[in-house]
């Protein structure tokens, strides 16, 4: 029967995702039934939301406030709890099925403090497969993200750029604009000085005029 489950799993075992949500209360705990083939990889996430009075709607959770357990059980050997562990309210996890057979996986939210009983809405999504098919995943993803941190770089990059070659736009227009001033200053100077040179030449001129015309 194993060896036929196995077999079943190795011809239908293409990567399989279930993803839903549902709503409870903290401290309740929900269990979801799945048939595992020996060898299969079951890679589940979740992200937990509280109800929030005040803005009446659900949002993140205040830190440290809540958790959630995860428990994975082998129906088929009276329960036998394979996996125990306690989560951030956003968080994955990856089991590896000894035997094929039933699981039970089991999500339970945690409170801080016995009075604190919020209502909570969990997203969760099991990914079925084998684990060359999830690596094959996560090597896909592991790319795109390494493609799109490239692509930021060559911005940054050609941002950098640009901000040097403004500021060397920057330092010419200033290096002008003293240039420019200074000049002006100058030919202010120099035409102050010629003005007055003109107009002593032309005092002394007409000075010299009127004592020869006997005006003065």
């Amino acid at each position: 029967m194993k060896l036929f489950q196995l077999i079943v799993g190795l011809v239908f075992g293409v990567h399989v995702a279930h993803g839903f949500y549902y709503y409870s209360t903290a401290g309740e705990r929900k269990c979801f039934q799945k048939e595992l083939s020996k060898g299969t990889v079951l890679k589940g996430t979740h992200e937990l939301q509280v109800y929030i009075d005040e803005i009446g709607k659900y949002g993140v959770p205040e830190k440290d406030t809540i958790s959630v357990m995860i428990d994975v059980e082998e129906i088929f050997d009276d329960n036998h709890r394979v996996v125990h562990q306690k989560a951030l309210p956003s968080s994955e996890f990856t089991f590896v099925a000894l035997d094929s057979g039933e699981h039970n996986i089991c999500l339970q939210s945690q409170s801080k403090g016995w009075s604190y009983k919020p209502k909570v809405k969990i997203d969760v999504n099991f990914e079925v497969g084998f684990a060359s098919e999830l690596d094959s995943k996560a090597t896909t993803k592991v790319k795109l993200l390494h493609q799109k941190v490239i692509q930021l770089i060559a911005q940054i990059e050609s941002i950098k750029r640009e901000q040097k070659l403004m500021r060397e736009r920057e330092v010419l227009f200033r290096d002008l604009s003293e240039i420019v001033n200074s000049r002006a200053t100058w030919w202010g100077i120099i035409t102050l000085i010629v003005l007055g040179a003109t107009c002593a030449w032309q005092m002394k001129h007409l000075g010299s005029f009127f004592v020869k015309q006997k005006v003065l």
